[in-house]
């Protein structure tokens, strides 16, 4: 597990860069296909959801009702699309769905 103050190899940060990159993508096209959403506050948070979900927490898309998972509170609800297309993501549903 990733440790406050360690430092990141290249390869980890160019893949998480390429993840948040594809979140961000999905982000703009789920608003802009439902004609309504917040855009801001969704791409603000997508940094810091992509090192959580795949650096931080303990989480298993395969058992998402592991007891031992950590649980995450998104507080700030207008932002709930970097979080559904971090979980499409992370695999708990495809990706596809984001857009229904």
């Amino acid at each position: 597990m990733f440790q406050p103050g360690a430092i990141i190899e290249e390869s980890l940060l160019n893949n998480l860069k390429s993840i948040a990159s594809r979140i961000r993508e999905n982000v703009v096209r789920m608003i802009s296909e439902a004609g309504s959403g917040h855009l801001g506050a969704s791409l603000s948070i997508v940094d810091i959801l992509v090192v959580l979900y795949f650096l931080k927490i303990k989480h298993d898309p395969r058992n998402p009702l592991w007891s031992e998972r950590d649980r995450v509170i998104l507080s700030k609800g207008h932002a709930a699309p970097a979080l559904y297309a971090v979980l499409a993501e992370c695999g708990y549903f495809p990706v596809s769905l984001l857009n229904s």
